[in-house]
This record gives structure tokens, C-alpha cells and sequence, in this order.
């Protein structure tokens, strides 16, 4: 516990100066204040957040992740060069690399809204992007930390990170439409529920449709859904999938760590 608390110390200091980092931060600022001029209503501009907040914190997790920790090579190398228990070392590197992320992307949402003020429903509504944006974050820099350690070849984790990218934001709905277009006549509800646990990015959507009274409209498996997430099953489901893709990823990367020869 000692060897990771030290490793996440230094990690997050040093990537909470990252110019990346505070672009991150400014980006949400400069976005979320113009939405709020722009609508004049706190609703439609959160409304608005969903499909930027589904795209965007993804990709700078899982790009971001993957380049910061390919550019601490040599830390790591350092730290593993002393006696340490690795397991502890990985958690500390995800941990030190998730939490900064977490934090610009909360302040840069969350302070346009503070300060223009808001009532008790759109508190909840902004909560809801909040916890969906923590958890995307949690789960990408799980999975760019894992490429990471697996890929040695920069250009090549990097590509991996953007295919992963890919592939849960664009690719993976157009597949879903076409498996239940082609399959139109079957009964397709369970299989697409399995579909939709396979993409922590659709997960996520469905729980922002909830509050968002499903207006949305953010893809076709969030609406078929819609009424089953609306249970407690629903959401236990949901948040067992969501677990499921932050601890398998860090799992799979903590293995591959233990036996790397750097």
C-alpha cells in the first residue's frame, strides 16, 4: 500500500501540470459557459453535454492515458528497478493517472453550472453527467493503461487506443442496426441487452436517458431498454457490467505488468 500511495502521489502531481490536462479542463469550461449563454436554460444545455461528454471523455482518457504513460517509460523503470511489489506499482500508475482526469473533468463541468446557479432537478441532471463521466474515465484509462503495458511499439498502442475508441462510439452502433435489421423477425431483446453490456459507452447513455426522460434519443438499444433500466434489476445490472469493465482491464494489465521484463 506504501509503494502505491508514493507512485500515485508523483504520478498525479505531475500530470495535473500537463498542458493537456488543463486544455481538458478548459475545454469543458469554454463549452458548458457557451451553452448556457447561447440556450439560456440550464436543461438544454446539459441536454447538449450528453452526446460531448459520451464522446469526448473517452477519448481524451484512453489517448491521453495511453501517450502519458508511454512518456513515463522511464519512471517506471526507475520505480521497478527498486524493490516493489508491482501489483501495487500498476494500481498506483492507474489511480495516479485516473484521478487528475476525474478532477479537470468535474471542475470544468460542474463550475459553469455553480456559478449561474440551478435548481434541485437540474443539480440531479448534472449529478447523472458527472457519475456518467467519472465512470467512462474509469473505465478508458483502464483499458489505455492495460495497452500501455502490453503494446511496447508507441504507434501501435496508440492505434489500438483509437480503434478501441472507435469501435464503442461509432462502429459499435451501426452493427447493432444491422444485426437487428437483418434479423428483424426474431426476438432480439435479450440478445440486444448482451450487445449493449458489451459497450460501457452505451451503459452509461442509458443511465443519462433515464434523467433525461429519454430525450435524448442517444442510439437505438438506449431506447429499447429504456423501461428495463428503470428498475432497481436495471440499474444492478448496469452498474455489475460498469464494474465488470473498469476490474477486467486492470486485471488483464496487472497480470501482463507482473510478468514484463522492462
Amino acid at each position: 500500500m506504501n509503494t502505491m500511495m508514493k507512485v500515485l502521489k508523483y504520478q498525479a502531481r505531475d500530470a495535473i501540470r500537463s498542458r493537456w490536462l488543463i486544455a481538458y479542463a478548459l475545454f469543458f469550461l469554454v463549452v458548458t459557459d457557451a451553452l448556457l449563454r447561447f440556450s439560456g436554460d440550464p436543461v438544454k444545455a446539459q441536454l447538449s453535454l450528453v452526446s460531448i461528454v459520451l464522446f469526448v471523455v473517452p477519448l481524451v482518457a484512453i489517448v491521453f492515458g495511453t501517450v502519458y504513460l508511454y512518456n513515463a517509460r522511464e519512471f517506471v523503470e526507475l520505480i521497478l528497478a527498486q524493490p516493489v511489489d508491482r501489483r501495487q506499482t500498476y494500481c498506483g500508475l492507474y489511480l495516479g493517472l485516473t484521478l487528475p482526469l476525474i478532477v479537470t473533468f468535474v471542475v470544468g463541468l460542474a463550475l459553469p453550472f455553480a456559478l449561474n446557479g440551478l435548481d434541485a432537478l437540474a443539480w440531479g441532471r448534472l449529478a447523472a453527467l458527472l457519475v456518467a463521466g467519472t465512470v467512462l474515465t474509469c473505465v478508458f484509462t483502464a483499458i489505455a493503461t492495460s495497452i500501455a503495458v502490453k503494446c511496447e511499439d508507441r504507434l501501435r498502442g496508440l492505434g489500438a487506443a483509437i480503434g478501441v475508441w472507435l469501435l464503442v462510439t461509432i462502429v459499435y452502433d451501426g452493427f447493432v442496426l444491422l444485426v437487428l435489421a437483418v434479423l428483424s423477425e426474431y426476438p432480439l431483446e435479450r440478445a440486444t441487452l448482451g450487445l449493449m453490456m458489451a459497450n460501457p459507452i452505451d451503459i452509461a447513455r442509458v443511465g443519462l436517458l433515464l434523467r433525461f426522460d429519454g430525450a435524448a434519443m442517444m442510439g437505438y438499444t438506449g431506447a429499447v431498454f429504456l423501461k428495463f433500466f428503470s428498475g432497481s434489476t436495471g440499474m444492478v445490472v448496469a452498474t455489475l457490467a460498469l464494474t465488470a469493465w473498469i476490474v477486467a482491464p486492470i486485471a488483464f494489465g496487472v497480470r501482463v505488468f507482473q510478468r514484463k521484463d522492462f
